[in-house]
C-alpha cells in the first residue's frame, strides 16, 4: 500500500496485530515498571500525540521506547521519503520484534537507553532531532535518570523542534519545564487509560 507521500507500505494482517498484543502483554507481567501499560495506545491518543508534526519539514525523528511499534507505524506512514526515524528501545524481545516487522530503509531501531540519545544520534552520522517522541513511564524510572533524559533530549532536538511526550500521570511534567521554555499539556480521553499529552518546545 502507497501513502500519500509515495512511500510503499504494508498492512497489518490480522496475525501481525495478534503477535504484537500478546507480545505486549507477555512483557508487560515480566517488567511492568518498564511499560506504562497493559494495553498499547489508541489510535485516539496517537492521533492527538502526532497533531504537532510538521511533516514536511521533519528530517529526523527520535522515538523512546516504541514498544511493538504502534506510535511508529503511524509515524513512518505520515513521515517524507527521505525522513529518517530512529527508535530507541531497552527491551530486547521488542528490538527483535520491530527488527523483524518492520522492513522500512528510513527505520532504524537501536536497542539502549534515552538517556543515550546523543552517543546513538553521533554513531548514526545524526546532528540533531527534529522531534522526539516518548512514551516511556517516568512515574516507575528514579529522579536522577528522568532528569538526565530530559536533558539529553533538550540537546539534542533542533531550535525549531520539539519533544512530544505521553503519560498517565503528570509527574514528568516538572522535569519538561526545567528543560523546555515551553511546555502545553492536553488530555487524551479516548484511551483504555486517559492520557496526558505534552507538546515541549526550546
Amino acid at each position: 500500500m502507497e501513502n500519500a507521500k509515495g512511500v510503499v507500505s504494508s498492512p497489518q494482517t490480522s496475525s501481525s496485530v495478534a503477535r504484537q498484543t500478546i507480545l505486549f502483554a507477555q512483557n508487560f507481567f515480566r517488567h511492568p515498571r518498564l511499560l506504562g501499560s497493559v494495553v498499547p495506545s489508541s489510535p485516539y491518543l496517537v492521533n492527538q500525540l502526532l497533531a504537532p508534526v510538521d511533516w514536511q519539514r521533519a528530517e529526523v525523528i527520535v522515538e523512546f521506547g516504541p514498544g511493538i511499534g504502534n506510535i511508529t507505524r503511524q509515524v513512518l506512514r505520515r513521515m517524507r521519503p527521505d525522513t529518517t526515524l530512529v527508535a530507541i528501545e531497552l527491551n530486547r524481545a521488542f528490538v527483535n520484534f520491530l527488527q523483524n516487522d518492520l522492513q522500512d530503509p528510513r527505520f532504524k531501531v537501536v536497542e539502549g537507553s534515552a538517556l543515550d540519545v546523543k552517543k546513538i544520534l553521533t554513531q548514526l552520522g545524526l546532528q540533531h532531532a527534529d522531534y522526539i517522541i516518548s512514551g516511556i513511564p517516568y512515574t516507575n524510572i528514579p529522579h536522577r535518570l528522568r532528569a538526565g533524559i530530559m536533558k539529553e533530549a533538550r540537546e539534542m532536538i533542533h531550535p525549531e523542534g520539539a519533544m512530544l511526550v505521553y503519560q498517565f500521570t503528570r509527574t514528568v511534567r516538572p522535569y519538561l519545564e526545567e528543560s523546555f521554555s515551553s511546555v502545553r499539556e492536553d488530555f487524551a480521553l479516548w484511551n483504555i487509560f486517559p492520557a496526558r499529552t505534552f507538546h515541549c518546545t526550546p
